[in-house]
């Protein structure tokens, strides 16, 4: 038994005290595995809600039995909930974008039906516009997150307990240069992140209240601990960069075997593995240590898209894992793209996202700006097509169209559709966007005003107590959050 508690001593491999040379190693060896890209995942968040009132809490015992109902379904995906209760599924890795579609689409259905015999649902917004924060799950790990998080302001709480999202999990890239090179794909994701945060807004509210922001789920990432969620900086090839940042990222907790986890302040894990104290760090160390990081972008074996807001309706979760990978894995698109977006890096500026003019820029206004609005018409009109030559459905493709006639089109985000608060009905949010609302924004230069052209078509039980559902290696659509 005592060879199963992180740094216990014993002849396993995870049990070796770990040198810096030797993580550095470990950290290039598992964060960008390399290979045409071929599979694809998707980790979907939601918000449960009582669906006729979801304005109002919904009780501890009525949410434990509906979790307990949605536990016994024989899922493909992954089933696991956020400390505040949302609900998260993660699919297992695809080996193309529709078995992806076709097996979370069949998951959510029975998803939805075993909730709306309780009378609830699952509700895609980015925060949740009513309820302040409050943690459900009493487990060690979101004690000392919660402490960790407290000392840079209350924005940690809300991560935790009232945010949702559409996270796309997808190949890292191939080892050679070129458009589908890890390298290029690396970069592509921190220009191309800001305009899926624009493009994709759906959280204006917070406590009853408008926000100030589009997407105030990605404000709220902003402003926590920033060494934890800062992509690494520039300058350096991807495996050193990032080996470097989760090295120098201060150590969120450290395990024990009883008692609350030390939530040390201030110590980096390049201190940790010098300093030896208060023991020395092991392998399960640093595993762990990389699932506290929350960049925008997190290479994982595959990257992972961290910067989507939750969507509403049925099917709004789809576009976003439809048209990211669309523009990273079909070459024609991500080359087209990459042209698009490569000025958009004079407007982030030196500092990392998502802590920079861009990323900030597209949280706050949205599509709303010319700039983002022209790239977006690029990004949007280049993946329509590649969803074709892909083999993606018929109704897959006009979702996204939809999507793209709807807000990309006319410069718009799904936030800017939203009704205030206390005018959200539980059926708008479950079937999904209704009439648009306000006015059009004017057209900016070059930016067209019509639909975009496209080719024609042919349990972790939410108690106190360890988790039921153990944690799986990292894997695409499979992967530690928050």
């Amino acid at each position: 038994m005592g060879l199963d508690i992180p740094g216990a001593t014993g002849s396993r491999p995870d049990a070796v005290p770990l040198d810096e040379s030797g993580a550095e190693d470990l950290l290039r060896g598992i964060c960008f595995k390399t290979g045409p890209p071929r599979t694809v995942g998707v980790e979907l968040e939601w918000l449960i809600h009582d669906r006729e009132r979801p304005d109002l809490p919904v009780g501890r015992e009525r949410l434990d039995s509906a979790v307990e109902a949605v536990r016994a379904l024989p899922l493909s995906a992954a089933l696991t909930f956020e400390p505040g209760g949302q609900l998260e599924l993660s699919s297992q890795p695809a080996g193309s974008l529709m078995e992806c579609v076709d097996t979370t689409a069949a998951d959510l259905a029975a998803v939805r039906a075993s909730l709306g015999a309780a009378g609830l649902a699952p509700v895609g917004l980015g925060v949740d516009p009513w309820q302040p924060p409050y943690r459900r799950l009493r487990e060690r790990r979101y004690e000392a997150m919660e402490a960790a998080l407290d000392r840079a302001g209350p924005a940690g709480r809300a991560m935790m307990c009232t945010s949702a999202s559409v996270q796309v999990c997808l190949d890292a890239g191939e080892e050679e240069p070129g458009p589908l090179g890890y390298g290029r794909r690396w970069q592509l994701a921190h220009l191309l992140g800001a305009v899926l945060v624009a493009a994709f807004a759906n959280s204006p509210f917070q406590q009853g209240r408008r926000t100030g922001w589009r997407s105030t789920r990605q404000s709220l990432w902003a402003d926590l601990d920033p060494g934890r969620t800062l992509a690494p900086g520039s300058g350096r090839a991807p495996r050193e960069a990032w080996a470097a940042h989760v090295l120098d990222t201060t150590v969120l907790c450290i395990r024990c075997e009883e008692g609350p986890w030390d939530v040390p302040e201030g110590l980096t894990f390049r201190e940790w593995i010098r300093t030896g104290s208060p023991r020395p760090p092991v392998r399960a160390d640093l595993d762990y240590h990389l699932t506290t990081l929350f960049p925008p972008i997190r290479p994982r074996g595959h990257l992972e898209l961290r910067m989507i807001d939750a969507q509403s309706g049925p099917d709004g979760w789809l576009v976003p894992l439809a048209v990211a990978t669309a523009l990273f894995d079909d070459p024609e698109a991500a080359e087209t793209v990459y042209r698009a977006v490569k000025p958009l890096a004079e407007t982030a500026g030196s500092p990392a996202a998502p802590r920079n003019p861009l990323w900030t820029k597209a949280a706050r206004e949205g599509l709303a700006d010319p700039e983002l609005r022209a790239a977006a018409t690029v990004c949007f009109g280049a993946a329509l097509p590649a969803l074709e030559r892909m083999g993606a459905s018929g109704a897959v493709r006009d979702t996204v169209a939809a999507f793209t006639d709807r807000y990309v089109a006319r410069g718009r985000c799904p936030a800017d559709d939203l009704p205030e608060p206390g005018d959200l009905a539980g059926r708008g949010l479950l079937t999904g966007p209704g009439k648009p609302t306000g006015p059009v924004p004017p057209a900016g230069p070059d930016v067209p005003t019509g639909p975009v052209d496209r080719p024609a078509r042919g349990p972790e039980r939410l108690v106190a107590g360890p988790p039921t559902i153990p944690p799986s290696p990292p894997r695409p659509g499979k992967a530690a959050s928050a």
